[in-house]
């Protein structure tokens, strides 16, 4: 018979009863031997060293007797964990991912006493996963109830915790003026109506050597002393807190607090934000408003503006280096993709919740879990309505570069808009790359994507009528009431022409759909389909030869 060698994990949240002679953990590891002991017939046996994690939290899986077990697991000493509980292991449901994938590639599994299952069979697999849904279920009904007490709360004016902003000091459930620091606040709002600009308030106060004042927390940790960043004083210059308002999910409400700056001084500083976003249509009945204005910088840091160009009754919006207006060169983008490819991107990333979580650092655990899925989903849908100006509040900063683009997004700005909590060491910006070449077409500058495909662009006029053309031209031959000379003097073309043109009737279909898309390969013109060398009858030798290059995920997604 093969030993099953056993482990016993303990864990206990507080020090309170440690002391004792028989505590928590002992009643733990006494109720987990017996119940080795019950499967002795099936070769369990105990092992002898102790794994007791007395006071610290489930919610990470930094704890000593943890990390020995661990590394026991991996050493290939264990072949069964035993808890008395699920939740003694973990609380997290990522640290429990982790844990499962761990003990999985080890061949190691696990048994709770109490909640009588094991992840060997496939019974207790499914036994977990239905406590888990309990469980989750239970805690996000517990978070709703919290979101609605503090939902309503701010609707009454009440200050719900967290770091006051400057000026202000908590003061139960209200805040009261810091009056030194309510002095720096009314100078900073002074200064930037006298300057009429943020980048020209930012140097003043480098240039004086101002500050911001030093401060400390509830918790004793010291913040400030260092210079205002851009950053900051366009959160205190939008902080409508400041007024003796309170916002909450886009709602202001009255607050209880008293006001540092009036309501007129506020309005002034803020329609000067507004107004200093050069290049953007502010007309709320804009049709194709430029997303990245005032956002949008090339390698050497430098604005590109949103300009445009008519020709004929169509409108082509552009971002635009300075130094092309001098005479020099820069780079000339269609709006039109770039801003696809910001958008899809930001798609790609909200898509996946456990890993944007992983990204910015998120504190996440079971209760929650389901409820970040639904506001990832919900702000992914608000992005794609280029009218929301949620991109706006969370895109800080867009880098085109020859070979990638650089997305820069404001931490605390998707930690408000998602809801959820970043752990004290997470990142203050969110970077995200998209690999992307610069190409060359006349004037502008065309972004492509590392498989050939021109981000976002639109259909290709020229070629969706030729194809129109084609499917027409070869429905009256078909009949064949006329033939191709006949055809082609009614119309005043010459056959050979018309011949390259009824050929596109037999495009593969998923070429001409990506035609119609604009997501062909680039290089595919009119002219290449009509006056190069003709194009392979085979349908796949067409699309390897008129489709974006597949990416490396969808060679993987096909050969699996």
């Amino acid at each position: 018979m093969k030993t099953i060698r056993c482990a016993i994990y303990t864990r206990k949240s507080s020090d309170e009863g440690l002391e004792q002679s028989f505590n928590s953990l002992d009643a733990q590891r006494e109720a987990c031997a017996a119940y080795i002991l019950s499967q002795a017939s099936e070769g369990w046996t105990e092992l002898p060293d102790v794994y007791d994690d007395g006071g610290l939290s489930g919610g990470t899986l930094e704890r000593p007797a943890l990390r020995r077990l661990l590394a026991d697991v991996a050493a290939g000493r264990i072949d069964t964990i035993v808890v008395y509980k699920v939740d003694r292991l973990t609380r997290s449901l990522f640290d429990f991912a982790k844990l499962v994938e761990t003990f999985d590639r080890a061949g190691t599994s696990f048994v709770s006493v109490t909640q009588s299952f094991n992840t060997t069979t496939s019974m207790g697999r499914l036994t977990l996963n239905m406590l888990l849904s309990f469980a989750q279920f239970e805690r996000e009904v517990t978070a709703e109830r919290i979101r609605d007490k503090i939902t309503a709360s701010k609707a009454r004016g009440m200050w719900m915790g967290g770091i006051p902003p400057l000026g202000y000091a908590p003061n139960g459930r209200s805040l009261s003026i810091v009056e030194e620091h309510a002095a720096v606040i009314r100078d900073l709002f002074a200064r930037h109506l006298r300057l009429r600009s943020v980048p020209r308030l930012e140097a003043e106060l480098q240039a004086e050597r101002i500050t911001v004042p030093r401060r400390t927390t509830l918790s004793g940790r010291p913040i400030g002393g260092g210079q205002f960043t851009r950053g900051q004083l366009y959160q205190i210059l939008k902080n409508v807190i400041y007024t003796g308002r309170i916002a909450h999910r886009g709602v202001i409400h009255p607050g209880q607090h008293a006001a540092i700056i009036d309501e007129a001084t506020f309005d002034a500083a803020r329609t000067l934000l507004s107004g200093n976003i050069r290049g953007e249509r502010t007309r709320t009945r804009a049709a194709n408003p430029s997303l990245l204005a005032g956002r949008i910088v090339d390698t050497a840091g430098e604005p590109l503006l949103a300009t445009h160009a008519v020709k004929g009754k169509v409108r082509h919006r552009y971002y635009t280096s300075q130094a092309l207006r001098r005479g020099e060169s820069g780079m000339r983008l269609p709006a039109r993709e770039i801003e696809g490819l910001v958008l899809e991107h930001l798609a790609d990333f909200l898509a996946d919740p456990l890993a944007l979580a992983a990204t910015a650092g998120f504190d996440l655990t079971f209760d929650g879990m389901a409820g970040f899925h639904d506001r990832c989903a919900s702000l992914g849908g608000a992005l794609a309505d280029r009218r929301s100006p949620v991109l706006k509040q969370l895109l800080m900063r867009v880098e085109v570069a020859s070979h990638e683009v650089m997305l820069h997004l404001d931490a605390s700005v998707l930690t408000s808009l998602l809801e959820a909590t970043r752990a004290p060491d997470a990142p203050a910006t969110i970077s995200l790359t998209c690999a992307a070449r610069l190409t060359r077409s006349g004037r502008a500058l065309r972004l492509v994507q590392t498989n050939d495909v021109v981000s976002a662009t639109r259909p290709d006029r020229s070629l969706v009528g030729l194809l129109v053309q084609a499917r027409r031209w070869w429905a009256v031959l078909r009949t064949g009431e006329i033939n191709t000379t006949e055809l082609a003097k009614r119309e005043g073309v010459t056959p050979s022409y018309l011949t390259r043109v009824v050929r596109l009737a037999f495009l593969a279909p998923a070429v001409t759909d990506a035609i119609i898309a604009g997501r062909q390969r680039l290089g595919v013109t009119v002219g290449r389909l009509t006056l190069g060398e003709p194009f392979p009858a085979d349908w796949q030798a067409q699309k390897a030869l008129l489709l974006p290059a597949a990416t490396d995920r969808m060679r993987q997604a096909l050969r699996s």
